[in-house]
């Protein structure tokens, strides 16, 4: 097999009018490497997750924080710092969830994303997106930050994927109410460790029950402690306590010896996305956890098909 290599010619003075020689040398010169892509960091799963789907190839995204990590105690490495200095845009929750980017200095500017999405979150509660309505808000926070530091060509685009993302999460948000309406009233209640899921609560009439933000300080378990959760987890009606971490804290397995109520198997993801889930997939796992665990029938299948409309996005 030949190979034939064409080269272009470049001939200025055939052009003859010295009104064209500058077009015929602009016509000689290599073509103009592309730009790279802006980098943007975005601090942890979630908001790691929103960037990519809107974004697609036209930005470069870093992820400080990786799914199945707790940004309360994150870390940052010597690359991270390195990435922050040289980022675009830096996009973090806000509200405190990630405590060791509040002391490092960006020149790019720092966008704390849930407190412009959700300006009042009660109690300054940093866990924003376990309600979907809010996630959208989020979505549309993104997207503006994106679109004012990409090409004028690149923004119909995010603009697409961002109104693609907001049906998805509308959709989300319809499938969980029903999930709910399915476990009955009387177990309608979330008993966990710590209050990291109020505004998912609130959204659904779910009563909550966090047991070592409510009855503890510092989280120490005295005896009246632990007789005061037993006490209050019977009468809550819950079948389950759910889990935030795995493996399950000798604090939580002491207060359903104590209760009789067994903990759920499987914990729910508090703090982020699940290891190798998006999103959307991340919430309709904490949503089923929840209803089977209750009494309730979750349609997996229609959660699927929320997951793949999610990830048909980019």
């Amino acid at each position: 097999m030949s190979v034939v290599f064409v080269s272009r010619v470049c001939r200025p003075g055939l052009l003859g009018a010295p009104a064209s020689a500058l077009v015929a040398l602009l016509a000689c010169l290599p073509p103009a490497a592309a730009a790279p892509a802006p980098m943007v960091v975005a601090a942890d799963g979630v908001l790691c997750d929103l960037t990519r789907t809107l974004a697609a190839e036209q930005v470069r995204v870093l992820c400080l924080i990786p799914a199945g990590a707790d940004p309360h105690q994150a870390v940052l490495r010597p690359r991270d710092r390195q990435a922050l200095a040289e980022a675009k845009l830096v996009l973090v929750n806000g509200y405190g969830l990630t405590p060791a980017l509040q002391r490092v200095k960006s020149s790019a500017p720092r966008v704390a994303v849930a407190e412009l999405a959700v300006p009042e979150s009660p109690g300054r509660d940093p866990h924003v997106w376990h309600n979907s309505s809010q996630v959208a808000a989020m979505v549309s926070v993104v997207e503006d930050r994106l679109i004012a530091r990409l090409p004028r060509s690149a923004a119909s685009g995010v603009r697409q994927r961002s109104q693609a993302a907001r049906a998805v999460l509308d959709g989300l948000g319809t499938w969980t109410g029903a999930q709910i309406r399915t476990v009955p009233e009387s177990t309608r209640v979330l008993v966990t460790e710590h209050r990291a899921f109020s505004s998912f609560a609130r959204r659904y009439g779910i009563r909550e029950l966090p047991l070592l933000d409510a009855y503890t300080t510092a989280g120490v378990l005295r005896p009246a402690t632990l007789a005061a959760m037993t006490k209050a987890i019977r009468e809550s009606g819950t079948r389950q306590l759910f889990a935030e971490s795995s493996p399950v804290s000798k604090t939580l397995r002491r207060v359903s010896r104590s209760s009789g109520v067994p903990v759920n198997p499987t914990p729910l993801v508090a703090d982020g996305l699940a290891p190798g889930r998006s999103t959307v997939q991340t919430a309709t796992g904490n949503v089923c956890t929840f209803v089977d665990g209750q009494g309730g029938r979750c349609d997996r299948a229609a959660a699927d098909q929320l997951a793949q409309r999610w990830a048909a996005i980019r």
